[in-house]
């Protein structure tokens, strides 16, 4: 079995009261969790069950490290 490493975007929504995470290079796959902790162990699974639904439909996931940069825009605002 061979380790795959994925950048995952965590951010806290204020609305739900969860952390939500998004793997973007497995289309944007996302999950949330009550705890950082509990998002990224859900996140895991979903990554798991990515890969399972894959292979029973026979798709390939490529190997795409994508480039992300979290950046900040300042925006004049009325």
């Amino acid at each position: 079995m061979g380790m795959r490493k994925f950048k995952v975007l965590i951010e806290w929504d204020p609305n739900d009261s969860v952390w939500v995470t998004q793997v973007p290079a497995l289309n944007h796959l996302s999950t949330y969790g009550s705890t950082k902790e509990e998002a990224l162990a859900e996140t895991r699974e979903a990554i798991l069950g990515y890969f399972e639904a894959a292979a029973i439909e026979q798709i390939q996931i490529e190997d795409v490290d994508r480039e992300i940069d979290l950046i900040e825009l300042e925006i004049a605002t009325a």
